[in-house]
């Protein structure tokens, strides 16, 4: 097994090595952005290391590495524009450094080009590898939708929500680490055993997003805190709060959903702290981090391979960007 830093830098290669045409400048340009503008290389780490960890050759699998962080951008420079951010990763997003046309073109073809990419080189595992690649993406379309539509919504319950971040966050993780125990020619047991490791990992991961969008440091945290709470995005936070507020506090949470004034991040907050929803939150992250080590025990990894999948899922618990 290789260190983190290493997998990183393996693919921090493989991405400056993208052989974008010179035209249409304006297409590729935003994709080279998109993609230099860094990111903890999650995905294709557990990836790579999913490979190492099966004994496969991890030379053998960087296309589908590379494929899955393209993806994974795609989406996020999608996202951008239907979230109306403005910062990703410190740095002004697509839609706002060009427009929302150049935003929406670019990321689809980033989209096919992750598809050539994921296809590549995988010989007689092909229809395996597609099917995976193909079925995880509408699992991620329909994740998005849910959460689109959740914005409407003041309903929604925690459950709901649950389901949401395991179809628009997790199941790219699980892919992640099933797609690289495939290629590395492990067993179906052992592939679905990492594939439940990434989805709990995954779990823990968005909800540690979410709480981070509201206690984080900006500075720290690559984007502004509070997003989520102005575009009324149903959080775990807002809903635990919703559940659990007096009546008074339920009036004023409803109230300002459909408002951006200028206190809405620190009221609702203030309501948050009020009722600790805020320490629910990390409960339930320590909770799925957890979830990931235990299945670990199932994919039977060796010391050091079961020690770099464990250690991800620690660090889940106490990341800041």
């Amino acid at each position: 097994m290789r260190t983190s830093a290493e997998y990183i830098d393996s693919i921090n290669r493989l991405i400056a090595g993208i052989p974008y045409p010179e035209e249409p400048h304006g297409l590729y340009e935003p994709i080279a952005y998109t993609l230099d503008c860094g990111g903890k290389r999650l995905r294709p780490i557990l990836l790579l290391a999913s490979c190492d960890a099966v004994g496969g050759n991890m030379d053998g699998a960087v296309n589908q590495a590379l494929g899955i962080e393209m993806f994974h951008n795609f989406t996020l420079l999608h996202d951008d524009v239907m979230d109306r951010a403005d910062k990703r990763r410190g740095k002004p997003t697509v839609h706002c450094k060009w427009n929302e046309a150049t935003a929406i073109l670019s990321g689809d073809a980033m989209l096919t080009m992750a598809s050539q990419l994921v296809g590549s080189g995988c010989n007689d595992k092909l229809s395996e590898v597609l099917d995976l690649f193909h079925g995880t993406a509408m699992e991620i379309y329909e994740g998005q939708q849910y959460d689109m539509g959740f914005e409407s919504r003041d309903d929604v319950t925690v459950a709901e929500y649950i389901e949401m971040i395991r179809l628009k966050t997790s199941v790219l993780l699980g892919c992640a680490c099933r797609l690289g125990a495939l290629m590395g020619g492990a067993d179906i047991e052992v592939q679905e055993a990492l594939y439940r490791y990434g989805i709990s990992l995954g779990l823990a991961f968005q909800l540690q997003d979410d709480w981070l969008d509201t206690y984080g440091d900006p500075e720290v945290f690559g984007k502004n805190i509070g997003g989520d709470i102005m575009n009324d995005k149903k959080t775990f936070l807002l809903i635990t709060a919703i559940n659990k507020s007096d009546a008074a506090r339920h009036e004023e949470l409803l109230s300002m959903l459909g408002s951006r004034s200028a206190d809405k991040v620190e009221r609702v907050k203030a309501i948050y702290d009020a009722l600790n929803v805020g320490d629910e939150c990390r409960e339930l992250i320590e909770r799925y981090a957890a979830d990931a080590v235990s299945e670990l025990d199932k994919a039977g990894l060796d010391g050091d391979a079961r020690e770099f999948f464990v250690n991800i899922a620690k660090a889940s618990l106490t990341r800041r960007s």
